[in-house]
């Protein structure tokens, strides 16, 4: 549970930081930022592909192909069952709460816990990271959340007040429990060879495609495309 600690952690140091800073971050401190994580993600999934991709050319192109075959068929599940758009109710939910709790038309401040709650837990970043490092124990991409949570934080602190911080305990609570469950659940199943690294090739590439959100280049559903994690072991297997 070392990366959801780390996005715990990420999160209570922005609020601390958001705190203790009068004015917000300047514009082009922000796009610096942005920049900087979204490289970081391009590199992390590259990574991630990188260490899962094994063997010979032929091998590797299997794999590979197998990869975008399964975001192929994740998307259309995604779609199927309206993850994206799920999620997309949760944050309007979310930017309501913030919004409410703001102006002042909330009875208490706990609707800004309740909505920084939602961001952090159902982020697809994060259960990318609980995939990853539940299975392999790689929890890169969990860091990379924890800068990303922390920056966001510095602004939700100033908008509803410090109670918002308290939302890094549920995320700790979810995430680092979805990590155990991959851990103790999903890792027996893939011990068979090449089905961890069909997994972790597939969230390798939706980490790159989380780059392109960061930077704004593209418009991404990036959560339509999360049963591809389940769907590449699968696919390997019947492949083999």
């Amino acid at each position: 549970m070392t990366g959801a600690f780390l996005n715990a952690c990420g999160i209570l140091i922005g609020a601390l930081f958001g705190l203790a800073q009068r004015a917000p971050l300047s514009a082009s401190t922000q796009h610096f930022f942005r920049r900087a994580l979204g490289a970081a993600a391009a590199f992390l999934g590259l990574r991630l592909v990188w260490l899962h991709v094994n063997g010979t050319f032929w091998p590797c192109a299997k794999q590979l192909l197998i990869a975008l075959l399964s975001l192929t068929l994740g998307n259309w599940a995604g779609r199927l069952l309206r993850l994206q758009k799920n999620s997309n109710r949760l944050g309007r939910f979310a930017s309501r709460a913030i919004t409410s709790a703001q102006t002042g038309a909330a009875p208490h401040s706990g609707q800004g816990f309740v909505a920084c709650a939602i961001l952090f837990c159902a982020a697809p970043l994060g259960l990318l990271g609980a995939v990853t490092e539940g299975v392999s124990g790689d929890y890169y991409l969990f860091a990379a959340k924890a800068v990303m949570d922390g920056l966001a934080m510095t602004g939700f602190v100033k908008m509803v007040g410090w109670p918002a911080a308290l939302s890094a305990f549920p995320a700790y609570a979810l995430l680092g429990g979805l990590t155990l469950a991959c851990h103790a659940y999903g890792k027996p199943l893939l011990e068979a060879p090449g089905l961890m690294d069909s997994v972790n090739t597939v969230a390798g590439l939706i980490g790159c495609t989380i780059a392109l959100v960061i930077l704004e280049a593209r418009k991404v559903e990036l959560t339509n495309y999360l049963p591809a994690l389940a769907i590449a072991p699968l696919l390997t297997w019947l492949m083999r």
